[in-house]
């Protein structure tokens, strides 16, 4: 008996230390990234989600960086990944997507955004949707929607003003969500009976964390917040199909046209998976950015002088000063935009960008397999000293003279690609109408400077509270 017995512990222990092994050194046909698989199963998952506060490369990339080089290997959520902060090799991932790589995410990102959103979705039907944002965001659709942006900041400025102190991110999330909600599906939180945007905050609560679905934990509230939104948004389309307008005055009426079109290629579930993904975007990362850019006007006495002396300026040159912001003017920016760029870069609103190959990739001497994930490491490039001097110094002067309305190898703030966010322009012009309504028509002060905490997803600065002393 105690032979069967040890026998078969052996035979076990061996086929433990056999999948360990395996675990940590991946079959390849050539040389693999240097790096560390971390612990079977686990990977080094633990590591990547923690959170930091330094304004700086994230220790878990940084620490690997220094360690290996600017490719490295890891293993995340089960999955064997490539990291690259290397700009060639993510310049040319962005200009092969569709040939040798391809959008992709985590599992647990993509149970949570939808199995259909359009992150995950390739080929014509990506091109198809990516059309159909921009009928939304597109110039000509923005040019119409100027006059609104300002109304609602200006608006919201002035409710502000009434208040003791304001916390800047709640506050211009909500601002921005009851824009972007009204425009998209008609929703107006003071004439519905449930709160769509509370269910968007658990669910923002909860984006960035391990993904352990039980009761109680982060993820899983994260996941019942998208539950509750999604549940919302279909019965909002199920009345609005039960009775259709006459004249399209929001996406809601464009995505129902498209899915009354014979042999159309959209479904109900894609449709609902893409308006889930706009109101978040829309909201989440412009709201985290305007934040931002307040707290480095606080911070920087010249950067608000020079800001200030430009808006100003587009005031002088009215007839009519008190008059709305035209198209012409908003574009005459110079300083505003070279401002934008700067906050972006340091705020790293997006981390982190996934692809998966599709084949096996040899590149500067290392192989991708076919099938493993690739992470693009935007703070790696924006934050390098080799392109940007003193990186973490703020700096919009830095932007004089530079081309920098897409992306470069330099600069991804906004993705890249074929995948360059389509609401890029939407996300600068709300940015550039609250800076010119608040440094124009207001004077405020910062409270509480607020924490500044990272995560491998977003940053949230917490806790930054602004007083709006008045109308200048």
């Amino acid at each position: 008996m105690w032979p069967i017995a040890l026998c078969i512990g052996t035979f076990v222990i061996i086929r433990i230390i056999h999948w360990g092994y395996s675990w940590r050194n991946p079959k390849c046909n050539g040389k693999l990234p240097p790096g560390s698989m971390g612990l079977p199963l686990l990977g080094e998952t633990l590591q990547f989600f923690a959170p930091n506060t330094s304004s700086d490369i994230p220790p878990f990339i940084k620490e690997r960086m220094e360690r290996y080089g600017p490719i490295f290997r890891t293993n995340l959520v089960g999955r064997p990944v490539v990291v690259s902060t290397d700009p060639d090799l993510n310049y040319f991932i962005f200009q092969q997507e569709g040939q040798l790589f391809q959008s992709w995410y985590p599992d647990t990102f993509t149970k949570i955004f939808g199995r259909q959103n359009v992150g995950s979705l390739h080929g014509f039907m990506y091109k198809y949707l990516k059309n159909m944002v921009l009928n939304l965001f597109g110039p000509e659709s923005l040019k119409k929607m100027l006059p609104e942006v300002e109304h609602a900041t200006c608006r919201n400025l002035d409710r502000w003003s009434c208040q003791d102190t304001v916390e800047l991110k709640e506050a211009t999330a909500r601002m921005i969500f009851d824009l972007t909600a009204k425009k998209l599906i008609s929703y107006e939180q003071d004439k519905s009976s449930e709160n769509l945007r509370e269910n968007f905050v658990a669910f923002i609560q909860g984006l960035i964390s391990f993904p352990l679905d039980i009761p109680g934990t982060a993820y899983h509230k994260c996941l019942q917040g998208r539950k509750k939104a999604m549940s919302m948004l279909k019965n909002m389309l199920k009345e609005r199909r039960a009775m259709p307008r006459k004249k399209q005055s929001d996406f809601f009426d464009y995505v129902i046209e498209e899915l009354k079109k014979e042999g159309t290629i959209l479904t109900e579930a894609i449709a609902l998976d893409l308006m889930f993904v706009l109101l978040f975007a829309s909201f989440e990362t412009t709201s985290l950015a305007i934040t931002l850019a307040t707290k480095f006007l606080s911070d920087h006495p010249l950067v608000l002088k020079k800001l200030t002396e430009e808006h100003e300026a587009i005031l002088e040159k009215r007839e009519i000063v008190d008059s709305e912001l035209t198209w012409k003017e908003y574009k005459s920016m110079t300083f505003t935009f070279q401002f934008i760029n700067e906050t972006v870069r340091l705020a790293n609103i997006v981390p982190g960008i996934f692809r998966k190959a599709l084949r096996e990739i040899q590149f500067k001497g290392y192989t991708i397999p076919a099938g493993w994930a690739i992470m693009v490491c935007p703070p790696a490039v924006h934050l390098n000293p080799a392109k940007y001097e003193d990186p973490l110094a703020f700096n919009p002067w830095r932007w004089e003279g530079v081309e920098s309305s897409g992306a470069s190898k330099h600069f991804m703030a906004f993705g890249g690609g074929m995948r360059f966010c389509v609401g890029t322009d939407f996300t600068k012009m709300q940015m550039a109408v609250f800076l010119h309504c608040l440094v124009t028509k207001y004077r405020w002060q910062t409270v509480r400077g607020g924490d500044i905490v990272r995560t491998p997803g977003l940053q949230f600065p917490n806790g930054f509270h602004v007083q709006i002393l008045g109308k200048n």
